[in-house]
């Protein structure tokens, strides 16, 4: 492993303590996220759309621009997070049933939900070109991270 968490996780939490509206520090983040992590080819945020709580609106990401824009839960690996509540880890795409590509180069993707207040407020969603590239650092990553931004996703 070339990247270290625990720096990350630090420049993170100075992106969210700094100068800046929220929708520019979590661009921020996407954009440290794919720079710093090897793995990391596209980084991004939806927002649970308060007007329709079971469905995700793309907000933030660094990548390949995407189609999808909604996601209803319970529909892809974004979908199925957002459904179960829980961090969602896919080491080969291709075995998945009901995939959304973002792009035909995706190979693996991980997605963690984040809470505000205990209410889901939306998710990160991480993919990557290599197979089977997370590993407990990647969690480790994630789980630290999620607090620090949730309370700025908002639609």
């Amino acid at each position: 492993m070339d990247w270290n968490p625990t720096a990350l996780i630090e420049e993170v939490r100075r992106i969210i303590e700094g100068p800046g509206g929220d929708g520019d520090k979590l661009q921020r983040v996407c954009d440290l996220l794919a720079e710093r992590v090897p793995h990391y080819d596209w980084v991004g945020f939806y927002f649970v759309n308060p007007h329709r709580p079971r469905e995700l609106v793309l907000g933030p990401y660094t990548g390949a621009a995407t189609e999808h824009t909604v996601i209803p839960f319970g529909r892809g690996v974004c979908g199925r997070a957002a459904e179960e509540r829980r961090m969602v880890i896919v080491g080969d795409v291709t075995r998945e049933d009901d995939y959304l590509a973002c792009s035909e180069e995706t190979r693996a993707e991980i997605v963690a939900p984040l809470f505000n207040g205990g209410v889901m407020v939306g998710q990160i969603d991480i993919d990557s070109h290599t197979y089977d590239p997370f590993t407990p650092e990647d969690r480790e990553l994630l789980d630290a991270v999620r607090p620090l931004v949730a309370p700025l996703l908002h639609p």
